[in-house]
């Protein structure tokens, strides 16, 4: 197959399986499953950053010095970003429980905690929740098209990262859209539609980074920013919360089992 084909195989791949997966689960599975998810994915989003991306990056560039500000650059814009998220969503908060004379009581809520709220709040959140997916897709869809630019194996391992850390994202999403008053069916078809933004990410990088040339490896680096980023801010903090000795040692092997995969993927697909 040609780049563009691998490609928007893969887009597909990582939006539409991932949107199925994640409704499957949210179907059928118990809510217990979901720290399971994550902790592979935190193994799969790790594994794919240090075993593939920056090797890839660091050996695609004539200076590593630059591929490691890129990453280090990544980190930080990522935080600065995800905090812009996190002001903007509480700053919507406290204006509505002050038109609600602060019956809400002001409390900090995170993430899926949406879908334990009682009352449906007539879509807002689930709008919401739609325009940072299909943002969040487009940008996948961008790092994939760099990876599979870089090389077919390279797509391939950064697909199934892709895949692996959306699910359980997906099953969040899609507790937030029910919470949002949605019907199952309608939430499921809104999450599946939103995972097409992947595939118009990866053709609009696809087609700009052929016209711009030279900087796939700043893609790569950015890919693996990315990774680390989601794994060690966003997934690993709530496996602390469960700090039990049991709990404990199945997310470390859940996290290994996560690497593996991703080191198994690498090693049957290098000659691909």
């Amino acid at each position: 197959m040609t780049t563009l084909q691998w490609i928007t195989v893969a887009a597909l791949a990582g939006g539409a399986c991932s949107a199925v997966i994640a409704g499957l689960l949210s179907f059928s599975a118990r809510r217990e499953w979901i720290p399971a998810l994550v902790s592979f994915a935190v193994g799969a989003l790790l594994g794919a950053a240090f075993l593939e991306l920056l090797p890839h990056a660091f050996s695609a560039s004539s200076d590593p010095h630059r591929v490691a500000a890129t990453v280090l650059a990544g980190i930080l814009g990522f935080f600065i970003l995800e905090k812009l998220v996190i002001w903007r969503h509480s700053h919507g908060e406290d204006m509505e429980d002050v038109g609600q004379g602060g019956e809400a009581g002001g409390g900090h809520r995170e993430g899926t905690q949406h879908a334990g709220h009682a009352h449906s709040d007539h879509g807002r959140s689930g709008m919401l929740i739609l325009i940072g997916d299909s943002f969040h897709n487009f940008v996948d869809g961008i790092l994939i098209a760099g990876a599979f630019m870089e090389s077919t194996q390279l797509g391939i391992v950064t697909a199934t990262a892709v895949i692996v850390h959306e699910v359980p994202q997906e099953v969040g999403d899609y507790l937030v859209l029910l919470h949002s008053g949605y019907g199952r069916i309608r939430a499921f078809s809104l999450n599946l539609a939103a995972s097409g933004a992947m595939l118009i990410g990866s053709y609009a990088a696809y087609f700009g980074l052929r016209a711009a040339g030279g900087v796939v490896s700043t893609f790569i680096a950015l890919a693996a920013a990315s990774m680390i980023y989601v794994a060690v801010a966003d997934l690993i903090p709530g496996l602390h919360r469960r700090p039990e000795l049991t709990s404990t040692v199945k997310q470390v092997l859940l996290i290994g089992i996560g690497v593996a995969l991703i080191a198994l993927v690498g090693m049957l697909t290098r000659d691909v």
